[in-house]
């Protein structure tokens, strides 16, 4: 196999400058979204409270965060082993 010569990158002052013009820009929307979650965390709350747990809180935030929305399951024994009975 052929070794080649590690290639040289160079930091030029363009890069720093888009680099900390992004950086800015996501700051920015993540201070609007927590701001956003701050507001909307005062109208949670009252629901978070019946809830109970801080728990379950964090595991809502995330399922809504990922989108997940979990459906009960049915009960009984033929859910599990299909239709046959015992």
């Amino acid at each position: 196999m052929l070794r080649r010569k590690p290639t040289r990158l160079e930091l030029k002052l363009d890069d720093i400058e888009e680099f900390e013009s992004v950086r800015k820009e996501l700051e920015s929307r993540r201070k609007q979204r927590d701001e956003a979650e701050a507001a909307a965390g005062g109208e949670e709350a009252a629901a978070i409270g019946a809830l109970g747990t801080e728990h379950r809180s964090r595991e809502q935030l995330i399922h809504e965060r990922i989108g997940y929305k979990p459906q009960p399951k049915a009960g009984g024994r033929a859910a599990h082993f299909g239709t046959f009975e015992f």
